[in-house]
């Protein structure tokens, strides 16, 4: 067994460092449960418009369904997508904190590797809110408030 020196003030430190990733995992966890509510409500709603058409003869009817249904599907992986990065985010930003407490904690070398984990998982924060925000899109054109009543 490896004993490892302990200096409190390296170790005071290291936390100090390790806390401020911690607020970006905060963010993360709430997209993730707001992405997560969004898929829900996706498959949902495919469930009902694949319901409703299996019992329809309605010609028109069917074929905005059939609209619906790629466009439920087309955000559906928008939003799996968006959860995959915000998890590979989450990953990496755990691993950057690891990375901090060891280097400022231990004579390892390793602290260089944070600023990559971290510039990485800063980069799929930000392409999963492109996702997000491209799933968005797809939802409001979805909406048709020309119909005739």
């Amino acid at each position: 067994m490896v004993a490892f020196p302990i200096d409190s003030a390296s170790v005071t430190h290291g936390i100090q460092l390790a806390v401020a990733p911690v607020f970006l995992l905060t963010a993360v966890s709430g997209m993730i449960g707001a992405v997560a509510g969004r898929l829900a409500r996706i498959i949902d709603r495919a469930r009902t418009v694949e319901d409703r058409a299996r019992t329809s003869t309605d010609e028109e009817f069917l074929a905005r369904a059939q609209v619906e249904l790629g466009e439920l599907r087309m955000r559906g992986r928008l939003a799996n997508g968006c959860i995959a990065l915000l998890t590979t985010c989450a990953f990496l930003i755990g691993v950057t904190i690891i990375v901090l407490f060891l280097g400022e904690t231990t004579a390892s070398q390793i602290s260089r590797f944070a600023i990559g984990s971290f510039l990485l998982g800063v980069a799929c924060f930000l392409l999963a809110l492109l996702c997000f925000l491209a799933e968005t899109v797809v939802a409001t054109r979805l909406l048709n408030f020309h119909m005739l009543r």
